[in-house]
């Protein structure tokens, strides 16, 4: 099945395949709570057409395009971020350090799975 991402608003200027990849890399970068306080810092999160994109990009909760993530806890952090009281929040550096903090307790508890058990042998 080959998945295309919805048309932006604007053109990109590339293909649908290139475009997607590079919004997979992106949306996925946004797994990293270090990154989002770069983003925080560098302003990025004061641009409407910024905040618009990160709206635009909500597409990937869908499940023909979720199943193409390695770090889906991307969404969660996509989601927080359509919030404006989030995004001031990443300007506090202990604010990162706990989101980082918590998933890094999620992912020893958990594993690579999830939710899911992971199969002992």
């Amino acid at each position: 099945m080959d998945v295309d991402p919805p048309k932006p608003r604007l053109e990109a200027g590339c293909g649908d395949r290139e475009r997607l990849t590079a919004e997979l890399e992106f949306v996925q970068l946004l797994a990293n709570p270090q990154y989002l306080q770069y983003l925080a810092q560098n302003n990025y999160f004061a641009d409407p057409a910024f905040v618009s994109y990160l709206e635009y990009l909500l597409y990937w909760k869908r499940p023909e395009y979720a199943k193409l993530l390695i770090f889906p806890q991307c969404l969660n952090f996509l989601e927080l971020l359509q919030d404006e009281a989030f995004r001031g929040l990443l300007l506090n550096g202990n604010v990162v350090e706990w989101l980082h903090r918590q998933q890094y307790y999620f992912w020893c508890k958990h594993g690579k799975r999830g939710g899911q058990e992971v199969e002992k042998k």
